[in-house]
């Protein structure tokens, strides 16, 4: 059963709002795909704060219109299910890990920060580090000289207070 106009009207709306925040959208073909996978992909989407729906394409359209991503109208096309987040990489990382796993979900397009991608794009995309891991990555760079500085002052105070009782007594003797 169709949607009337204020339930098109709700989605839009719904679907514009978190546009309006999103750095990624990716669009993926879900024909033939079980009801049981997909419910899967919607349970690591939710995991990794990802929206995740499908969308009829006119309505996808209007959410998109005005916005960044626009140029993605034009990839709206077939049954599409629409990957949508906040953070850079998690949008195009949920849907990547998974079409590895399931050949009949087909990544056709994308958009982040406004830059239309192709499959290879998200795929790219996909490929980098979440924020936490990059996070940690550079605090790892940042703190290495703090933390080998620290080491070594340990091991000279160390080695100071082997070679201290054998220095005082050597002066005594």
């Amino acid at each position: 059963m169709g949607l009337n106009l204020n339930d098109k009207k709700a989605v839009v709306g719904e679907v514009s709002a978190k546009v309006a925040t999103a750095q990624t959208i990716v669009v993926a073909e879900y024909r033939g795909i079980q009801v049981a996978h997909l419910t899967q992909l919607r349970a690591k989407a939710r995991a990794q704060g990802v929206y995740l729906r499908v969308l009829k394409n006119t309505l996808a359209r209007r959410s998109v219109e005005g916005t960044q991503f626009a140029p993605l109208a034009d990839s709206m096309t077939g049954p599409l299910i629409y990957s949508i987040s906040d953070d850079a990489v998690a949008a195009a990382k949920v849907v990547a890990d998974f079409a590895k796993t399931n050949d009949k979900l087909v990544i056709t397009a994308g958009n982040y920060a406004g830059k239309q991608l192709d499959k290879a794009g998200v795929a790219a995309l996909a490929s980098i580090p979440s924020r936490e891991v990059l996070i940690s990555q550079l605090l790892g760079v940042m703190l290495a000289p703090v933390s080998g500085f620290a080491r070594g002052l340990a091991a000279l105070a160390a080695k100071k207070s082997e070679g201290a009782p054998a220095e005082a007594e050597a002066p005594a003797a």
